[in-house]
């Protein structure tokens, strides 16, 4: 399985915090979910880190069962869609978007 991250590295504006939250949940979260083969898409809000780490305001992390539907999504009319989108949200946001991708394994707790 792999899972793309998109990692919010900075800061949302001072007082824009909500409005950000709430852009991405109404603007950005229904085209993340419709990126083909896409299994799950999970959007992580910053809240805590340990003293002098950076700051990630948020990560977008979206599993997909192999790196060829990784590759198709990349692709997809709807992910240009999401990265029109995307421009508006970073008005709210200092900082720089990167991405990651990891190859996931999974373990059950004992």
């Amino acid at each position: 399985m792999i899972i793309r991250y998109a990692l919010f590295e900075g800061e949302i504006h001072a007082g824009r915090e909500s409005e950000f939250r709430r852009f991405v949940r109404e603007r950005l979260v229904p085209l993340w979910t419709q990126f083909p083969g896409a299994e799950e898409v999970r959007v992580l809000d910053g809240t805590a880190r340990d003293e002098g780490a950076p700051v990630y305001a948020m990560a977008l992390a979206i599993r997909y069962p192999d790196m060829d539907s990784c590759n198709r999504a990349l692709q997809s009319e709807v992910r240009f869609q999401s990265r029109d989108v995307t421009g508006e949200l970073l008005e709210m946001f200092t900082g720089r978007v990167h991405h990651h991708v990891f190859e996931a394994n999974e373990y059950t707790p004992a």
